[in-house]
């Protein structure tokens, strides 16, 4: 494999990563802000624990399968980006024949 496609195949994987991780960081946010001014207005201790127990096991299932995700695209980043770098490159090919 070129040293080049090795770069652009880390970059789009490092993008990935990031936007997968920032999204898991967006939502641990929106839950909590929820959550939060919700719990101002609900009195019942059950309802409380409920929304509680609903929240973390949404937030931690989500945050297994990013976490899932991103260590198979680790593995087999090289499959699954070559492939669409290799997409890519003949779609510009054929825009640049087309012109």
């Amino acid at each position: 494999m070129s040293n080049n496609l090795e770069k652009r195949i880390h970059a789009l994987y490092v993008q990935d990563f990031i936007f997968a991780w920032f999204d898991v960081a967006f939502l641990w946010a929106a839950v909590a802000f929820v959550l939060y001014f919700v719990l101002q207005i609900v009195d019942d201790n059950a309802i409380r624990t409920v929304l509680y127990v609903s929240s973390a096991v949404l937030l931690i299932f989500n945050t297994a399968s990013v976490k899932a995700m991103t260590s198979h695209y680790a593995e087999d980043k090289d499959y699954i980006y070559g492939l669409d770098i290799k997409h890519m490159d003949a779609n510009i090919e054929a825009k640049k024949k087309a012109r």
